[in-house]
């Protein structure tokens, strides 16, 4: 098995923790068991070609069920999937996919206090709290969104979905990190382990807290448990080049692409 098709397999399998599966011609849709949706991948090692037919399929389906269209997808696993979804009316995106092998791993920190955190309802709302923050005002410059900010969000998360982050943490699906001065979470992310392998995902930093290694300290913390508890391969998918750069710096290397394609909002 390759590096590119492991990944692949990992991402086809981790969605079970919170879906279950249902083959819709060549994709597999995840039916969302939690509070958040999931989508639809095509199946790992069929080498089709995606055509038109296959995303009205898709789409129909969807329809019945009510769930809306998004896919995602590993680039140079499925390549005939980007140019069918943008031909049916798709916006289609693809970000650079990472990997870390444990030889290649270079811890950094930060000039905060950065562990994994405790299964514990509070602290997982406060870390969920600095990702919506955070991703309310994407990227990776200095911009709004401070403890302020996080102390509202925080207050806005409901009572299903902590009840879900908690139940998750304490499965073991999901693992936070997170830094933390003497104002409380400033920074936070997850992996979510699947056998030898484990993809983080949520990396996030106040805005107001950005260019001082935390998402980078974070990103270690994560991958350093996973290496412990036995995972050999860590990945992640990168908003954009900029965000790529801030995980090379703790050892991971590029190869390939994440694709996602949705429904325009406009639409």
């Amino acid at each position: 098995m390759n590096l590119l098709t492991e990944v692949d397999a990992y991402l086809h399998a981790a969605p079970l923790s919170g879906a279950t599966a249902e083959e819709v011609g060549p994709f597999t849709l995840f039916r969302s068991t939690v509070v958040w949706p999931y989508y639809a991948r095509p199946r790992p090692g069929s080498e089709q070609t995606i055509e038109a037919a296959d995303l009205e399929q898709l789409r129909k389906r969807c329809a019945e069920l009510d769930l809306p269209l998004n896919l995602e997808w590993v680039v140079e696993t499925c390549p005939s999937l980007s140019a069918a979804a943008a031909a049916a009316g798709l916006e289609v995106v693809e970000h650079p996919l990472l990997v870390l092998d444990p030889a290649e791993f270079k811890p950094t920190t930060a000039a905060a206090t950065v562990t994994i955190l405790p299964a514990i309802e509070s602290v997982l709302r406060e870390a969920r709290a600095v990702a919506s923050v955070a991703f309310g005002n994407p990227g990776t410059a200095v911009g709004d969104g401070g403890i302020e900010d996080r102390k509202a969000k925080t207050a806005e998360v409901t009572p299903e979905m902590a009840k879900m982050l908690l139940d998750r943490a304490q499965a073991g699906f999901s693992i936070t990190a997170g830094a933390a001065t003497e104002d409380g979470l400033v920074a936070s992310g997850v992996h979510q382990p699947v056998g030898k392998a484990s993809e983080i995902v949520g990396v996030a930093t106040l805005p107001t807290m950005r260019r001082q290694g935390l998402a980078a300290a974070v990103t270690s913390c994560l991958a350093e448990h996973a290496f412990a508890m036995g995972v050999t391969l860590v990945l992640l998918s990168a908003e954009s080049d900029a965000v790529a750069a801030v995980y090379e710096r703790v050892g991971f290397r590029r190869i390939g692409h994440a694709g996602a394609a949705e429904v325009p909002a406009d639409k």
